[in-house]
């Protein structure tokens, strides 16, 4: 099996429930195949989105319970270990008065109530955001979300601490892995914009949810530096669904239509 085989493997094993079998002990090298191939990993939970989605309209729900029926489906394919990352980096960025007091609270386990409060409204933006969106249009937005991971292992960005996911894949992804992942990650969602009807608005909005994206990861980098001098896997998770509901954000806008 290839590295980059591996590193897929890695990646559907870590960012959904998918099973895998046992991945053994990964190198840096895998880990940042995983995180190139993020988006690609994610596509067992795009298609299930999407056809939640779909079942959801052609029933008649009405659009929130669509969207909530999405972020459901999304929680427990993922474990629900994104959302945890969200909560636990929120807190240690808002009650951490040093790097170790942020590190312990980002490690206890425990949701404070700004970790709540994100995740309320995180998760109340992308369950309104995709309501209102079709089938294809909230399945392109999940697998385009998980390009934030490739992002935020961008060599640039230190690991935190030694260990875990952080360790492993914190600079793994050079600049041209990373320009390729969000160049096709853009085209491949103006495309499929663009087959749903989107015509002339695909070519504007791939590109702003591209710039959502980048500006949602780059906080969220610019945060884990500040508080603890690099990222750590619950940053990984919290950028995945700062993402999304970015993305999701921009795809709803009235603009489009």
């Amino acid at each position: 099996m290839s590295t980059a085989a591996r590193g897929l493997r890695l990646s559907v094993g870590t960012l959904t429930r998918v099973p895998v079998g046992e991945v053994g002990t990964p190198t840096r090298a895998e880990g940042g195949w995983s995180m190139v191939l993020a988006p690609v990993a994610a596509l067992p939970l795009a298609v299930g989105a999407g056809l939640v989605t779909a079942a959801g309209h052609a029933l008649g729900l009405a659009p929130l319970v669509v969207g909530l029926l999405v972020v459901a489906l999304l929680a427990w394919g993922t474990r629900g270990m994104h959302l945890d990352g969200l909560a636990d980096t929120v807190d240690g960025l808002g009650g951490g008065w040093d790097r170790d007091r942020a590190l312990a609270i980002m490690r206890s386990g425990d949701v404070g109530p700004m970790g709540t409060a994100a995740l309320v409204l995180v998760l109340a933006l992308q369950a309104a955001a995709a309501g209102g969106l079709g089938a294809v249009e909230v399945a392109g937005a999940v697998a385009f979300s998980r390009a934030a991971c490739t992002v935020l292992a961008f060599r640039t960005f230190p690991a935190a601490r030694p260990g875990g996911l952080g360790a492993l894949v914190a600079g793994t992804v050079g600049i041209a892995a990373l320009v390729g992942v969000l160049t096709a990650a853009t085209v491949a969602l103006g495309v499929m914009l663009l087959l749903t009807g989107w015509g002339d608005a695909a070519a504007l909005a791939a590109p702003a949810c591209t710039a959502a994206l980048v500006v949602a990861s780059l906080a969220v980098a610019q945060g884990a530096w500040r508080a603890v001098g690099g990222v750590t896997g619950d940053h990984f998770g919290a950028v995945v669904e700062l993402s999304l509901a970015a993305v999701l954000v921009v795809l709803s806008a009235g603009a489009w239509a």
